[in-house]
């Protein structure tokens, strides 16, 4: 009898002290295999597994590529890697980044629903921006649960917000109180799987495959959603506009992938590392200028020299409006909008 023994967890920022919070209240003969995310920097090495070993009864690991799924064992995220499920194997993979991530969540979570199912529980704890989100409403298409940690017990609410605008949860719980429901939850059997569209299946298949192998294009990304005017702000690759129910996202055919939230962050970011850049240009041409004009005034042809300096000064004021609109630059996201709630 198949039952819901598949846990996958998500977690950014603030996530460490609700994974804890988790792990410590999981009973040592727990029978499900537990999958975390926490999104973690590339250049960091995770200690999650050793946190996580010593806030509970279970081993936690960074699991190696293949690896056997085990009972009783929960399997970290790597740094700058996507953690994934195949059948009965934990995979690890380099794929393109999703939200900005590498780990995802929703990598993790796609995967988790495309080969278990109604097996799978989701859990959603602190956390910013979005990633999980679309996961864990695949999870719930799938027949699975979900679960997300109270924003009102988070360190970080907005993620759990996110969560619960978009998905439906089947409880909403403090972290402290999730091990025991998870404890409950594993002895349950697993309803039957659920049939899906045959254009909803092939979606999720081809998006799993991605973050495994990051062939985008071979298998048909572009074929799959509508075109957009807008540009993938990691490799300037056009993306494709996916819908899955009321979330909107984007992917381009490389590969990487956005919600609206995550992909209006990054945009909003390149636009000040663009303000920055041409601040410097237009610094670097006034200088120029005032050199040639020191040039000419030695070379003792004062109009000349007038003139450069001149242009000079146009530069200067020039780069003084961009050095404004520096300072006046926003970085958003859709959380401005739960900011403002």
């Amino acid at each position: 009898m198949e039952r819901r023994d598949i846990i996958v967890v998500g977690a950014s920022a603030g996530g460490v002290t609700a994974l804890k919070d988790f792990v410590q209240n999981l009973p040592k003969d727990f029978k499900g295999s537990v999958f975390i995310v926490l999104h973690i920097p590339p250049y960091t090495e995770s200690r999650l597994p050793m946190i996580l070993s010593k806030a509970g009864p279970l081993e936690a690991v960074h699991p190696q590529d293949e690896e056997e799924i085990m009972p009783g064992k929960i399997y970290v995220a790597s740094n700058d890697y996507h953690l994934l499920i195949a059948r009965d194997k934990v995979m690890v993979k380099r794929g393109p980044k999703e939200n900005r991530f590498r780990p995802s969540i929703d990598a993790l979570f796609r995967s988790a629903a495309y080969i278990y199912g109604s097996r799978v529980v989701g859990i959603i704890f602190s956390g910013i921006l979005n990633d999980g989100v679309s996961g864990l409403w695949t999870i719930k298409q799938h027949g699975g649960l979900a679960i997300v940690q109270n924003p009102d017990d988070a360190e970080q609410p907005q993620l759990p917000q996110n969560a619960l605008e978009y998905v439906e949860p089947d409880y909403v719980k403090p972290a402290s109180e999730i091990g025991p429901l998870i404890s409950q939850l594993v002895s349950e059997k697993a309803p039957k799987q659920k049939q899906l569209p045959e254009k909803e299946l092939k979606q999720l298949e081809a998006e799993v495959l991605i973050a495994m192998k990051g062939n985008a294009f071979e298998m048909g990304i572009i074929n799959l959603g509508e075109f957009t005017p807008f540009t993938c702000p990691e490799c300037h690759g056009a993306l494709v506009k996916l819908a899955e129910g009321d979330i909107i996202r984007f992917r381009c055919h490389t590969g990487h992938a956005y919600t609206a939230s995550s992909l209006l962050a990054e945009v909003s970011e390149l636009v000040e590392s663009d303000l920055w850049r041409s601040l410097r240009t237009l610094e670097e041409m006034t200088m120029l200028l005032s050199n040639i004009g020191e040039q000419f005034e030695k070379m003792n042809n004062p109009e000349a020299a007038s003139l450069f300096y001149a242009k000079a000064k146009e530069s200067t004021k020039r780069a003084r409006n961009i050095h404004d609109a520096v300072f006046l630059q926003n970085k958003y996201s859709e959380d401005l909008r739960l900011n403002h709630l």
